[in-house]
Parts: C-alpha cells; sequence; structure tokens
C-alpha cells in the first residue's frame, strides 16, 4: 500500500519482438496497461502498439505526478529514434523485455 498523498504515473517504451518499433506511453498502472496492448495486438489491434504488436516493455520511468509523467511522454515522443535508442540503452542495455519483472 502507498503511504497517503503518494502515486505512480509510469511513462514507458514497448517494442514488438523484432524490436523495430517504438511505442511511448503513460499510465497509472503499469501491468494492466501492458496487458491490454498485448490484447489489442491479439484481437482488433485498434491502436498503434497493437497494429505493431509492440507490447514488450523495454522500458519505464515513474512519477509521483500526472503532469510530469506527461510531460516526459511528450519530450520523449519528439525525440529522434536514436535518442530514444540511447535512453533505452542506458536503462535496459540488452533489450531484455521486462513485462514479468513488473509486479
Amino acid at each position: 500500500m502507498r503511504p497517503l498523498g503518494t502515486y505512480n504515473f509510469f511513462v514507458y517504451i514497448t517494442t514488438n519482438s523484432y524490436k523495430r518499433v517504438l511505442y511511448t506511453g503513460v499510465t497509472n498502472d503499469l501491468k494492466t496497461r501492458l496487458l491490454q496492448h498485448e490484447e489489442d495486438s491479439r484481437n482488433k489491434k485498434k491502436h498503434f502498439a497493437g497494429r505493431y504488436n509492440a507490447y514488450h516493455l523495454i522500458f519505464w520511468e515513474r512519477y509521483e505526478y500526472i503532469q510530469h509523467a506527461i510531460e516526459r511522454e511528450k519530450e520523449i515522443k519528439g525525440w529522434k529514434r536514436l535518442k530514444k535508442i540511447n535512453l533505452i540503452n542506458e536503462f535496459n542495455p540488452t533489450w531484455k523485455f521486462l513485462n514479468d519483472d513488473i509486479e
């Protein structure tokens, strides 16, 4: 249980099994959001992550305030691919899929 007044918001990057696509998002429930991306990829493919099977987590950051998480998501989305790759490499050099590591 979180102490009163603290929240968890996550900025995350997912990829497909070939590690060719990068998707950046923000959520307050990372595990559920990853399952939603996976479900969309297996069914209707309504959203970007679903259409490109980008549900493998390779990067995440935690924020206490939603406005900070949204600002960071927008910042990362504005970057060129190479800068995103460098960010991922610093956090997760082997690009291991981290879905199973999320509590």
